[in-house]
């Protein structure tokens, strides 16, 4: 074997079972081993991590709203991935929806291709969509390198990307069935949900949304996944009342996980101040009790992973002035906190790094078959690392943030955990508030 051109060691390198002192070799954007910490090769340049940082796999976040084509002034692409190298992502995949044309077509990720290239200062993959009348589109879509589709089952918000019923489902989940496709859904129902007046009071919204539009519309995916043995994830979980259905049908060997999102396991409704609206999303944030619960499911294993959904708009869209609710974009911009937000959480709880890894690294890599390039420090995964320190603070302050538009629920909160250095397939693309002088990343279109 030659010579690797990197070693980077340190006395916390999270592997995919133990945390300890190791050294990681690198060559030609690859770890070709990992090694005792003092197995350091003669003539490569070795980097020393401090003792109390931890040197972890890349962030991966498989639930990210780019926007870009037709809506970058909401995010663009180099935006949203300077964002995330200083948040220790080294692969995100883009949302199919909020972007003009959506992807929904073949033409359309050829579209989404072109804004792209050479702009993403990370790894980026990206999801195809399923709505009404685009079954045709869906094999050529993923034979193009999609990772798999999304589909809404309420309203999206945008005319572009239009939510589908049980009857359009019934056409699509075959053909999905039959490509081995995963189909991921945003799970609400339009029964149970009710259209609100203008209102500045969280609980007014919260109301209006209720738990049983998600349950409704877990049931209704669970007993589609079993009746075409289709893939079926379920993105943002916030309400906890659907775990043991969930847990339930895993056990059963339906083909069915779920995700959450930092929102739902940091913050609680009880706590969100009148017309404070950059606190709206949906699924909404629930109450205290309920965010508990959520945390005790992914402690069993029946939520899989934790990704931002990172979903940010012009400022104004959030109708700051008045603090309409009702009224207001719903969706929450934390692509850069993820890691902080979530460790301070765990920590606090009694997880460990192990299990924060596994969260937002290890699991959200294997759900869209990037695993065992993405999300693990193991011999011939790509050399993407973070190094971080899990003992430092930091109050989050607009000026430090990278996304486009600095509003979001996070504001003055102080985390735990601070992002020193990221790296993409070895190369350096973050280092204490510097980036890469040129973007680095790759499109991550998937071979099927």
């Amino acid at each position: 074997m030659s010579a690797p051109d990197l070693i980077i060691r340190g006395r916390q390198v999270v592997l995919p079972d133990a945390v300890g002192p190791r050294s990681i070799h690198i060559r030609e954007e690859r770890i070709v081993k990992v090694g005792d910490y003092d197995d350091v090769a003669p003539g490569a340049e070795l980097l020393e991590v401090d003792d109390d940082s931890v040197v972890m796999p890349g962030l991966v976040d498989t639930h990210v709203h780019v926007n870009s084509p037709g809506r970058t002034e909401w995010e663009g692409f180099r935006s949203a991935t300077l964002a995330a190298a200083a948040g220790g992502v080294t692969t995100l995949i883009d949302m199919p929806l909020n972007s003009i044309p959506p992807t929904t077509t073949l033409d359309g990720f050829k579209t989404k291709l072109e804004h792209a290239q050479n702009d993403c200062f990370v790894d980026v993959g990206f999801w195809g969509g399923v709505v009404p009348g685009n079954t045709d589109q869906l094999a050529p879509m993923l034979e193009a390198g999609v990772v798999g589709f999304k589909c809404f089952l309420v309203p999206s918000g945008v005319d572009e990307f239009e939510h589908v019923t049980e009857e359009q489902l019934r056409l699509a989940m075959p053909e999905l069935a039959r490509l081995g496709a995963l189909l991921i859904v945003h799970a609400e129902l339009p029964g149970p949900i009710k259209e609100g007046v203008s209102s500045s009071r969280y609980a007014t919204f919260l109301e209006s949304r209720p738990r049983a539009a998600e349950n409704e519309a877990i049931e209704l995916m669970i007993r589609l996944s079993r009746e075409f043995d289709t893939r079926v994830h379920i993105v943002h979980l916030s309400s906890a009342e659907a775990i043991p259905m969930l847990r339930e049908a895993q056990n059963a060997g339906v083909k069915i996980t779920a995700e959450t999102c930092p929102h739902y396991l940091h913050f609680a409704a009880e706590a969100i101040a009148a017309g404070a609206t950059e606190f709206k999303c949906c699924p909404p944030i629930r109450e205290q009790e309920n965010r508990e619960q959520l945390w005790e499911g992914l402690a069993d294993g029946t939520i899989d992973f934790i990704v931002s959904d990172h979903s940010p708009c012009p400022g104004e869209m959030k109708l700051r002035a008045t603090g309409d609710f009702m009224k207001a974009w719903g969706g929450i911009a934390s692509l850069q906190l993820r890691l902080p937000v979530i460790w301070s959480e765990a920590r606090r709880r009694g997880f460990s790094l192990l299990n924060v890894t596994k969260w937002l690294c290890a699991n959200p890599a294997r759900q869209v078959s990037l695993a065992p390039r993405k999300g693990a420090i193991a011999p011939g995964a790509d050399a993407d690392l973070v190094i971080w320190n899990p003992d430092h603070q930091f109050t989050v302050a607009a000026d430090t943030l990278h996304h486009r538009h600095k509003l979001t629920p996070y504001l003055g909160e102080t985390l735990t955990g601070v992002v020193q250095q990221t790296f993409l397939r070895g190369k350096k693309i973050y280092d204490g508030g510097h980036f890469a002088g040129a973007p680095l990343g790759h499109m991550l279109l998937k071979e099927h």
